[in-house]
């Protein structure tokens, strides 16, 4: 499986380091190449239009600049380049938190739009890692340090939504924009992974690490 990693400019920890993989395509987009310095890697392709950071040196061709008038974001245009590339998968730091909500939202469009092509995407910090579960789609999630798993339909609706070895399970269930029935869940007593699945819909599923020591 082919990987690409996208780093955008929201801070980074060197703890995200342990996700990335030999043989990774490391693409920063505008001021995220800032981000490889704690992440210990060199980006191999750079692209952005260069508002919020200087233009850096790099040799040869890996460096994309792209007009300030436009409709995508930069990352928006990596992940358009990660699918030209045909890469499998695509995993997005620096794309969560900062002091832009609206980059965050569109971030998740960003997430959407690369499974929509055929790129498994994952979003990831330092206390959550968002995924999406397709149409039709059956997709499980082993426990992994994580405690709290969200499900939100991020096409507005989702139809024949379903969990299993959460907390609170969902059989058949609707989900819509307008009420978050999906927030918050947990793993069931001696469930070390969940399943979600849906029908009609795409979800984000987001896991987050829980917020102090776990009581047993």
């Amino acid at each position: 499986m082919s990987r690409c990693v996208i780093i955008s400019a929201c801070p980074v920890s060197a703890s995200l380091a342990s996700a990335l993989r030999p043989g990774d395509t490391i693409i920063a987009c505008d001021a995220g190449y800032r981000n490889c310095a704690p992440l210990h890697c060199r980006p191999d392709i750079i692209v952005g239009d260069f508002d919020t950071a200087p233009c850096p040196a790099q040799e040869g061709d890996d460096t994309i600049i792209l007009p300030h008038v436009k409709d995508d974001t930069d990352t928006e245009y990596a992940a358009k380049l990660a699918s030209e590339k045909s890469f499998d998968e695509a995993l997005l730091l620096g794309v969560l938190g900062g002091r832009r909500l609206e980059h965050t939202l569109a971030n998740l469009c960003t997430g959407l739009g690369l499974e929509q092509r055929g790129v498994r995407a994952t979003l990831l910090d330092e206390r959550s890692r968002i995924t999406f579960v397709m149409p039709g789609e059956t997709r499980r999630y082993p426990k992994d340090g994580y405690f709290y798993l969200s499900v939100f339909p991020m096409e507005g609706r989702a139809e024949g939504v379903s969990e299993r070895g959460s907390f609170y399970e969902l059989t058949d269930a609707v989900l819509t924009a307008g009420y978050p029935l999906g927030v918050s869940n947990e793993y069931a007593e001696g469930s070390d992974c969940i399943t979600i699945s849906t029908q009609k819909g795409a979800l984000v599923v987001v896991e987050t690490v829980p917020d102090g020591p776990i009581l047993s």
